[in-house]
């Protein structure tokens, strides 16, 4: 007897291997102290091409139409990540620091981008390729930090707070270059095109933040008295699409900022208690492991060529050292002392999500080739590894004490 799977049952067999293997991973990664996106990141290697190649399955008989139908699970699962990004923030905190977090944000990002770079132009001669390679391994992860300083008891001293604000103002700073040079590498070179680009910027930001400030309030408020039930979050939805659409039709940028300002938008609302729950069930349970996984399959490990592996160590390399001593001079910039300069360093090396954003955009509209790709999300995975030994390293037991709970304000006045 020949079973045939329709469709329908093709997808449904591949999306059930993608989430249970993705949340065994996760399940497994925290148990030996990692982040659950470790996990499902190695979920996608193992069912990908690399080891059993699930699109390979007898049963799949058009792998190319589901694999672009996965990856548009994992795009809305890219937004609504950085949706909730937006919704996490505290804007009194993250203002009254803002001097601190740019000094030290500022100078990780541009010594990482400009050392990643300049190896990546070396390895493969092609300057886009540098171009998005730096952006992609400049932007930080701050969950593995904040999990390892949690647990050291000093996520809410002076060291602590200066990561989370850096964290965010890095991934914006990112995010903002990453959608300016897409735009120019489109075809939009020339001052006008540039200049025509940063009024439609302009143009969507004046946009968002007059939406947020004076409509989403009113039109939240009620909204969440009307509708029942999961209305509000359908509401949320909505209103982060939206802002995702208006970022790359209007503004020429990403939908990834477009969520993001949305979220941020939300953070100051009331109602984001009745919101915030629903949006994150429905981001952790079914979109964002499958936009892990989905950057997994795209990696195949049989591509890496020695010339493959040699990158790998020199972006490793470069990635830790550009991040360490960027974001080490920024910290001492803003008065911190040696110890805790060399702390902030070792918290803003590991990579994440942006860095997988923006690899797997650039692989998707081929600005990348699939060896380099692969090089990436290694560097990835081996930055996320070795973080909390480095946090541990330089957290000796001294530093725990009241010099690490002094209020970043004090040094916003020196």
């Amino acid at each position: 007897m020949t079973w045939e799977f329709s469709p329908f049952l093709q997808f449904a067999t591949e999306l059930i291997l993608i989430l249970t293997v993705a949340k065994l991973g996760g399940y497994l990664s925290t148990r030996l102290g990692q982040p659950s996106v470790l996990g499902e990141l190695l979920a996608g290697i193992l069912l990908g091409p690399s080891l059993l190649n699930i699109n390979g399955l007898t049963i799949i008989t058009n792998p190319q139409e589901l694999n672009s139908f996965i990856r548009e699970l994992g795009e809305l699962g890219v937004l609504l990540l950085m949706f909730l990004a937006g919704m996490e923030l505290h804007l009194t905190e993250l203002v009254k620091n803002f001097r601190v977090s740019v000094r030290i944000a500022l100078l990780g990002v541009m010594l990482s981008f400009f050392l990643v770079g300049f190896v990546t132009y070396a390895a493969t001669g092609g300057m886009s390729q540098a171009i998005f390679i730096g952006l992609a391994l400049s932007a930080t992860s701050i969950s593995i930090s904040a999990q390892t300083l949690l647990e050291l008891k000093v996520l809410k001293g002076r060291v602590g707070l200066a990561l989370l604000g850096s964290a965010v103002v890095d991934d914006i700073l990112v995010l903002a270059m990453f959608s300016i040079v897409t735009a120019i590498s489109d075809g939009k070179n020339g001052w006008v095109s540039i200049g025509e680009l940063l009024v439609r910027l302009a143009a969507f930001l004046v946009l968002a933040l007059a939406t947020g400030r004076w409509i989403l309030p009113r039109l939240t408020r009620w909204v969440t008295r009307r509708l029942p039930g999961y209305g509000a979050v359908t509401y949320a939805l909505v209103v982060l699409l939206v802002f995702g659409v208006l970022a790359e039709w209007l503004g020429g940028i990403s939908a990834i900022l477009g969520a993001f300002l949305a979220g941020l938008m939300f953070s100051r609302l009331e109602e984001k208690v009745a919101v915030e729950p629903g949006i994150r069930a429905l981001t952790y349970s079914l979109f964002a492991p499958v936009f892990f996984v989905s950057i997994g399959l795209q990696v195949d490990l049989h591509l890496i060529r020695t010339e493959s592996l040699i990158l790998l160590g020199f972006l490793v390399l470069t990635a830790v050292g550009g991040k360490f001593l960027g974001a080490g001079l920024g910290a001492r910039w803003a008065q911190f002392s040696w110890q805790q300069a060399a702390q902030v360093g070792s918290g803003m090396v590991p990579r994440g999500e942006v860095s997988l954003i923006i690899a797997s955009v650039c692989i998707a509209q081929g600005l990348i080739d699939s060896g380099i790709f692969s090089a990436v999300i290694g560097a990835v995975i081996i930055t996320t590894l070795i973080t909390p030994l480095l946090i541990k390293v330089t957290f000796t037991p001294t530093s725990n004490g009241k010099s690490e709970n002094v209020e970043m304000s004090r040094s916003e006045t020196k």
